[in-house]
């Protein structure tokens, strides 16, 4: 092409032919890409700025999961902590409602419930005996074997009745399947005397713990094993903050990791709140359920403690992440300044450039007609 010679006219309109062209291409890049800085040849220190801010955002991008993570983490630690207040709660209306029931009841066969009445030698009237709610009816006529004979007869869940021997002659003896016994008073082998009233309802009735209390330990026992497979199951992401101080968590809050948290762990299982698990004899008496109910309110104290510390370190999470979201944003907006194009601005350069090379195009047309006009002279 460098033999060709052009004129000056023709020379000039083609530079101005290129030079819209070329501005053609980068408006038409930068409304393709949306950026007026697509590489370092277009603006180096707008490019390297911008690459600098946003590789920034990235880092404290990727840094938003691990604390989103951490946020889960504290909010499983605290609602496991919510659940097994309640359980303890539970255990404490257990040992209220145990100490609310009678230490002792009378032994396990009940043989201190047995009413009667007056009994009188053959002849006199008769009357009946009631033993744990079975009543026996004794003639005017019978005598203490009868009377023994007619207790056995009416088959009475663990109770048997023997004549009395010995300094207990004359009298009749009940026993319990515990060995327990009460003596039912009465002078003579015939019977009873006659008149004679036997204040026998209490006389000789063995005091036992009540089994409805042992019955309660079965259920705080119950309670306290919720109360451990609960803490197990407070993890979240293989990271439990309940399972000990052995367990910690650590937040990182920039991408140099000079800002970060550190979580220690609780042990929330009953034997880290200072909760055993009970015998049968636990709830036996008062004063033990006493200590028991001191130990529950310690455990609350200690559980309401820990929510508040674990509330306010996810407080602090929380408000991180939140400034981190908004840093980002920054850092992207501060970016996109430097490097986005004006999509309005483009388009009207567009426009503008697309006319000058209609007008350029033509100019050219009209430098070369001289050259044609010699060209008619030779034809």
């Amino acid at each position: 092409m460098s033999n060709i010679t052009l004129s000056a006219a023709v020379r000039s309109n083609l530079l101005s032919l290129q030079n819209t062209a070329s501005l053609l291409d980068t408006t038409q890049t930068r409304l393709s890409t949306g950026n007026k800085v697509n590489s370092a040849l277009d603006n180096p220190t707008s490019y390297f700025t911008a690459a600098s801010l946003n590789s920034r955002a990235s880092d404290l991008g990727n840094l938003l999961d691990s604390v989103g993570n951490a946020v889960q983490t504290i909010q499983a630690a605290n609602d496991g902590i919510t659940s097994i207040t309640k359980l303890v709660e539970s255990a404490q209306s257990t040992a209220n409602q145990a100490q609310q029931t009678s230490a002792t009841v009378d032994s396990a066969e009940h043989l201190s419930t047995v009413v009667g009445g007056t009994y009188t030698a053959p002849g006199g009237s008769g009357s009946t005996l009631t033993i744990n709610g079975t009543a026996v009816s004794i003639g005017a006529s019978d005598t203490l074997s009868t009377v023994v004979a007619s207790i056995n007869t009416a088959a009475i869940t663990g109770v048997t009745a023997a004549a009395g021997s010995g300094a207990n002659a004359g009298k009749i003896v009940l026993s319990g399947a515990a060995g327990t016994t009460v003596l039912i008073g009465g002078t003579g082998t015939a019977g009873f005397t006659t008149g004679q009233t036997d204040a026998y309802a209490a006389a000789g009735a063995t005091q036992v713990a009540n089994p409805a209390r042992a019955a309660l330990v079965t259920q705080y026992n119950g309670l306290l094993t919720q109360i451990d497979q609960l803490t197990k199951d407070a993890g979240y992401n293989g990271n439990n903050l309940l399972a000990g101080t052995s367990s910690t968590l650590k937040v990182v809050f920039n991408e140099t990791g000079t800002s970060s948290l550190t979580i220690t762990g609780k042990d929330t299982s009953a034997t880290g709140l200072g909760l055993a698990q009970l015998g049968s004899s636990g709830f036996d008496t008062n004063a033990g359920i006493t200590t028991i109910l001191a130990n529950l309110k310690s455990a609350t104290d200690t559980l309401r403690a820990d929510a508040s510390g674990f509330g306010s370190n996810l407080s602090i999470v929380q408000t991180r992440q939140d400034f981190t979201k908004a840093l980002i944003n920054t850092l992207q907006t501060g970016a996109s300044n430097l490097t986005l194009a004006d999509s309005n601005e483009e388009a009207a350069n567009l426009l503008a450039l697309q006319t000058r090379q209609s007008l350029s195009t033509k100019a050219l047309s009209l430098a070369s007609q001289s050259d044609q006009n010699v060209l008619r002279l030779l034809q």
